[in-house]
This record gives structure tokens, sequence and C-alpha cells, in this order.
């Protein structure tokens, strides 16, 4: 055959050889194109929707919003969806960016967002069924990760999506390429760069390299080492497979394969390669952030409930908007705070479970000691969460119920000495946690309104409850101060005398008749100036001012000065019979050193956006509820309650170190608190600085000492309070002063006892038991 005649055999080959060269010539230069700008544009909705430009200007993400205290402290890891704070560039630190670059886009400051060596590589090793890893850019992955290009919403969803799944890749892929241009032309490298650390996740609720950083190895991004960098830059090629809390052997490998890497491109010497791929992953410092840990913790969940309505109200999102919220706290009296709640109810509880032990009774019993019948199983099960759970599963005459409250499970129960892995049934640790008594501290700057510490219990991740807000309860001798407040207010002074003596006071319409005891049973027969018994909580002293100022005069004294809840007028309001929170309480007493002027206690000074612009800033709410004369003079009256009364332990030395005996350049007023049967002990101290108080019982008012002198307040919540004081006036950053009452200059009333009877105290300074009442 000649050369001739077998061009022409060939001719239809190389015919159609020439059309498929322009036909893939025409895909490449036209169909390619063409088929990019119909998914850019959603050609007939067949490719679903695309973020417009606005959005990539503006990328909606979840970002964290941050609790600060008045000294600069954040506080936890604050409020989110998910747990992100995002970082500049800048921030990031040299070790951070290198390992990303070495693992993920070694190419990301050279290519526009697509780099065509890495997707040929990836194509020839689709190609050849030997795959040689992915092709994705730093701005691909940005992209996926802002947009969720892989997670169509329904309104989104194009019409060849989810016809086939190599189709629907190919969409996806594409629009992450179109992404990933357009996020280059709207951004520095610098700033996507930055944008993809703060996207990415991590687990353990850490989304960004700042929450990251911080769960892990407890630092700031710039600060981590390279082989610290090298495991979270690592773990993006999966998360849950390279978590070094989880998987540290693959986490290992994986940060060393980051770090040659790293060897390879030049960012790190090949011998501090050797020297740190043997090494360990460190984990000392890992914390995961949750609302169980850091400083404040009941703080900052009753936050939440006020910064969420507040937000709203100011048309953001706490948990996604990025706000930076300062608080009035202050995070060295919230720690002093914390410690005097921990080591005083660590101590009081060690004696409740001793006295327990040596009674050999019960839990619940009633004011005379005496074990109440059947307690546990009609009041307190009844009112669990476990057995109204399982009530409202099956009812409450089934069987189930009763089985599975007894059934044994493995549970981690609180104790003072740590928390213990056990196995217990419902019922056991329903008894289990009843025996530990409770406790609540709140401290006010009374001429602000502003709090700078608050502990709504012993523990916050085994007892959930807020005992500063929620914790209502009966104070006591607590509520005295309004009933003597109302007298002076009427002209009397704390120098007028009463005899301790039994009283009847004919009440309502005559035919009943209250006729209150003092604490300790007796009457002393003492003629005692309202002053001192103020200071020692004389029962029938205070019942017989009462019928002198009247019980609604009492109520409206109470409410000016900023006690909320409902308080009837009855007589026996007098001696501390209806439930106030510590909060109220606070408010109260601070309206006293605040000169008269009542200020609503508050916690929240002001808010920025993400942006750092201020959308809202705190306006105290004050009212003139008394005049500056009777606040002062009960301020006067509070004093001898450390002097010569149930607070003699805050004022004497030997104790806590406030003050000298007879030192007279510091003012504390005092109240202690306690109900009839001992249920509840409260403790407030004032100075010009700090109103600070306690509360201390147990979840159920039938748990208590037996021995009412071990209940009282002097006992039970003062230490809280006087542990406090003592840490935050030897705490020289603080700038505290020791400063006395100032005097009002036209005081008309006499206070000093002395001039008219001599019934103080004298100078005997030992202090015996039967001193405290």
């Amino acid at each position: 055959m000649t050369a001739t005649e077998k061009l022409k055999k060939r001719r239809p080959i190389l015919k159609k050889i020439t059309i498929a060269l322009w036909v893939v010539f025409a895909l490449c230069i036209i169909g390619f194109p063409t088929y990019i700008w119909a998914v850019s544009n959603n050609l007939n909705n067949w490719f679903g929707n695309l973020p417009s430009y606005s959005q990539l200007e503006n990328p909606d993400q979840n970002l964290t919003s941050l609790l600060f205290t008045a000294d600069g402290v954040q506080l936890g890891s604050g409020y989110y969806r998910n747990n992100r704070n995002p970082v500049t560039y800048d921030q990031l630190g040299d070790n951070l960016v290198h390992a990303l670059l070495a693992a993920e886009d070694i190419r990301f400051n050279s290519h526009s967002g697509i780099d065509l060596e890495s997707m040929f590589r990836v194509a020839f090793g689709v190609i050849t069924f030997s795959p040689k890893g992915g092709g994705s850019t730093i701005s691909q992955q940005l992209a996926k990760n802002l947009f969720n290009t892989r997670v169509i919403k329904a309104e989104d969803k194009g019409k060849l999506e989810g016809v086939n799944g190599f189709l629907d890749q190919l969409i996806y892929k594409t629009k992450e390429w179109i992404l990933s241009v357009r996020l280059e032309r709207s951004y520095t490298k610098e700033e996507i760069m930055a944008m993809y650390y703060n996207t990415v996740e991590f687990g353990n609720n850490a989304y960004g390299i700042k929450s990251a950083a911080k769960t892990y190895f407890n630092k700031l991004p710039h600060e981590l080492s390279v082989q610290e960098a090298a495991v979270l830059a690592g773990m993006q090629k999966g998360v849950t497979t390279y978590r070094p809390d989880i998987n540290p052997e693959n986490s290992m490998r994986r940060r060393n394969t980051v770090m040659s890497q790293m060897v390879k491109y030049d960012f790190l010497d090949k011998r501090a390669y050797d020297t740190l791929k043997v090494q360990e992953i460190n984990l000392e410092e890992f914390r995961q952030q949750d609302h169980n840990t850091g400083l404040a913790q009941y703080f900052r969940a009753e936050a939440s409930k006020d910064l969420l309505e507040l937000c709203r109200n100011l048309g953001y999102d706490l948990y996604g908007d990025g706000l930076k919220i300062y608080t009035t706290l202050d995070s060295r009296m919230q720690a002093y705070a914390e410690d005097a709640m921990d080591s005083s109810m660590r101590s009081l509880q060690a004696l409740f479970d001793q006295k327990l032990d040596q009674e050999g009774r019960d839990l619940w019993i009633d004011s005379k000691g005496r074990e109440i019948e059947n307690f546990f199983e009609e009041s307190v099960i009844p009112r669990s969460q476990a057995y109204r759970r399982l009530v409202r599963k099956y009812g409450s005459k089934s069987d189930s119920v009763d089985y599975y409250m007894n059934k044994p499970k493995k549970l981690k129960v609180f104790s003072w000495g740590g928390d213990i892995d056990t196995v217990m049934s419902s019922i056991d640790s329903i008894r289990y946690y009843k025996q530990f008594l409770q406790s609540g501290f709140l401290a006010t700057q009374p001429s602000t309104g502003a709090i700078k510490a608050w502990v709504g219990g012993v523990n916050f991740q085994h007892f959930k409850y807020d005992h500063v807000r929620y914790g209502k309860r009966q104070p006591g001798s607590l509520f005295k101060p309004f009933v003597y407040a109302t007298a002076v207010e009427q002209g009397y002074s704390p120098c007028y005398t009463f005899r301790d003596e039994a009283v009847a006071i004919r009440t309502g319409n005559g035919s009943e008749v209250w006729d209150p005891s003092n604490a300790e049973g007796r009457f002393s027969g003492e003629e005692m100036t309202l002053k001192l018994a103020m200071a020692k909580s004389v029962n029938s002293i205070t019942a017989r001012v009462m019928d002198i100022v009247k019980p609604d005069k009492v109520v409206d004294m109470a409410k000016r000065v900023g006690i909320e809840s409902t308080i009837p007028p009855y007589y026996s309001i007098a001696l501390g019979t209806e439930d106030v929170s510590l909060f109220e309480i606070l408010g109260a007493y601070g309206t006293f050193a605040n000169k008269g002027t009542h200020i609503e206690p508050y916690y929240i000074s002001r808010i920025e956006d993400k942006y750092g612009n201020e959308i809202y800033r705190h306006v105290p709410r004050k009212s003139k509820a008394i005049n500056e004369d009777v606040a002062y003079v009960m301020l006067n009256m509070m004093q001898e309650t450390v002097r010569n009364g149930s607070g003699i332990r805050l004022w004497a030395p030997g104790y806590y170190n406030l003050t000298d005996y007879n030192q007279t350049e510091f003012s504390i007023g005092a109240k202690t608190g306690t109900t009839q049967n001992a249920s509840d002990g409260w403790f407030v101290a004032v100075t010009n600085d700090i109103v600070a108080g306690a509360w201390v019982g147990g979840d159920d008012r039938a748990i208590h000492f037996t021995h009412w002198p071990d209940g009282q307040g002097a006992r039970t919540a003062m230490p809280i309070v006087a542990l406090f004081l003592q840490d935050i006036y030897a705490d020289s950053t603080l700038n505290l002063q020791k400063t006395v009452f100032q005097r009002p200059p036209n005081l008309s009333m006499e206070i000093d006892c002395q001039k008219f009877v001599d019934v103080l105290t004298p100078t005997d300074t030992t202090i015996y038991d039967d001193d405290i009442y």
C-alpha cells in the first residue's frame, strides 16, 4: 500500500481526532467559562444560589460575646453558640502561619484562590487511580467554612443538586472555586489567613484559633510554640481523628508530619525538628471551656438571663454578635469572695456532719430538734426532678417510677474533698446532696450600687440554684433595722430605753395576742437603749418598738430602702418572718451607707458591639428613701452590733485582723439574722466602701443544726463576710481606705448614749460563747 493510499485510509480517523480536539478546545475555551458563568449566575436555577458580594464583605458568623470585669479580666468563655473569638493576622504569630502554609497550601501567597498545580496533581491522581492528596487552597476551605457550600438550604437548592452524587460534588467544588476567587478579590492574604483560623473548629466546643489555643494550651495564639501550632494546624485534616486529648498518638503523628513539611519549606530547622518530634504533646493546661469553670460562675449564669432580654431590646444577638460586655465586678474581690465561701462552708459542713453523726438522727428535724417522720418520702422525693420526670413518663402510680428511682447507676458526685466516682441510685443521690448546707454571698459598692462580688452557692457544677437572687428566705433579725429606722424617722433617739421583759400586743381586731420570746428563751429584765437592743437582737424590745411605729409604717420603710418582696403589714414582720432575697437586703442596707439614697444594685456598666461601638451604658436608678440623719443614726446603731452585740467577733482583735478593739478611725456596721429554728443564718456588714452579706442554710428549712447557737448567723454567715473584708482591706491594689462614717453637719439627735446612762458593755474584751447571739 502506497503512502498516498495509507494517508487516504487514515484521513477519516485524523478528521475525527481533529474534530475531537476542536470539541475539547471549544469546551475548554468556551464551555468551561460558560459553565462557570452558569454556576455563578444560577442559570435557570440549576445550580443554586451563591452568597452575594455584600455577604462576602460581611460573612455571617456566630461570634462569642465576652464578659469582662471592671478591672479588665475576662470572665469565663463568654456566651456563644460556637465558642469563637476572632483574632487579626498580627495576633496569629509566625508559628501558626508557617504551620498552616506547610500543611495546607504552600503556594497560598502566589495563587489567586485556585492552585492549578494542585488541581492537575489531584486530577492526574484520579485518572491513574492513585490519589495524591487534596487540592483545596486555604481560600477554598475558607469559602466552604464561611458559606456552608456542602450544606444547602431548601430555598437555595438548585434543580441539579441532589440528582447525582458526582454532579453534586462538581457543583460544590465549582462554587468553592468561584467563592475563593471572589474572596481573594475582596480581602488581603493576611485577612484570609486570619479569617480561616477564626472559622475552623477544633473540638471541645472550641471554634477559632483563639478558643483552641486557650482550650488546649491555655495560651494566646501568638504564644504557641512550634509543636503546639503544628498540633492545631494539623487537626484540620480531621478534627476528631487528630484531637490530642482523645487520640494523642494520631495527633502526635500528624503534628510531626506538619513539622516535617515546615522543615521542607524552610520554616523549621532540621535539628530543631529532630528534637521536637520525640516530645510528647503537653496537655497539662488543657481546660475545656464551659460555664462550669472559671471565675464568677453563678454570676455569669444569672447575668445571661438579663443580658438576653437587654440585647434583644437593643436589636442584638447575645449568642452570636460578638459583643463586649463590661460588668461592675472586680476580679480580685470576686476571687476573695469565692475563697471565703469555700473556706467557711467547708469548715461549717464538717461541723454539721460531725453533729449529725454524734446525734445519730435523720437530716430533717423540727424546731425542737425532733425528726420529722416520712419527710424525705412525702416531701423531698416528690419535688425532685428525677421523680417528676419519671412520673411524666410512666404515671404517678406506675411501678416503673419506684424501679428507676432505686436503680443504681454510675455517678460523679460532689464532696468538699473533690468529686467522687461512685454507684448510687436516684433516691440515694437526692438524700446525699440534701445533706450539704448552701450559701449565697453578695458585695456592693454603696455609693454607686455597683455589684463587686457575687457567689450564688457552694459549687456551680453540682448546685446550679442561685441563692443571691432567687433564694428567698426569712431574714430573722436582719429585718429589725427597718423597724428601728422607722422609729428614728419618727423622732425616737437610739438612746431611748425599754426594759427587756415579756410583752403581749393585741393585733388585728384585738382578739389575737402577739407575745414573742427572745432567741434564748428568757428575758433579762435589763433596761436597754434601742441601740443596744438592736445590737443584741432583743425581740421583746423590737416588739415594743413595732407596737409604737405600727406595721404599715415599717412596710413603707422597707419598700423605700429597697425591699421588693411582698411584706404584709403584720406585727410579726418585725422579727423577719417574710421571705426576702440577699439581693434585696444588700440594696436596702446600701441605702443606709449611701446617706439615705437608694441605688438599685446593678452589674452591667456598658456594652460594645463587635466593632467597639458603645450600644448601651447603664444609668443608675436612684431615689431618696430617707434623710441623711436617719441613715447615719442607723449606721451608728449597727456599729454597736460589732462592738457589743452579736457581731462582736468581726471587730474584736485576734479574729479577722480588721481593727484593734478600741480603734475609732474605721467604721464598720453590721447586723446578724437567724430564724427561729436556725434554718437560716444571715450576716451583713457595712463600711463606706462596701456592703457585704451572706446567707447560710439547708435546701429545705427542715435541714438545720439541732442546737440553735450552732446555726445562728454570727457562726454560719459572719465568717464568710469577715474573711472577705479581711482580704479586700489587706489588698493594697484595691485602694480601699479604712474611714469613718461621716456625721451629718446638723445632726440634732443625740447618739452618744453614755451621756445618759452607762448601759453599754464595759471595757472587758474577753469573748465568751454566750456573747454571740
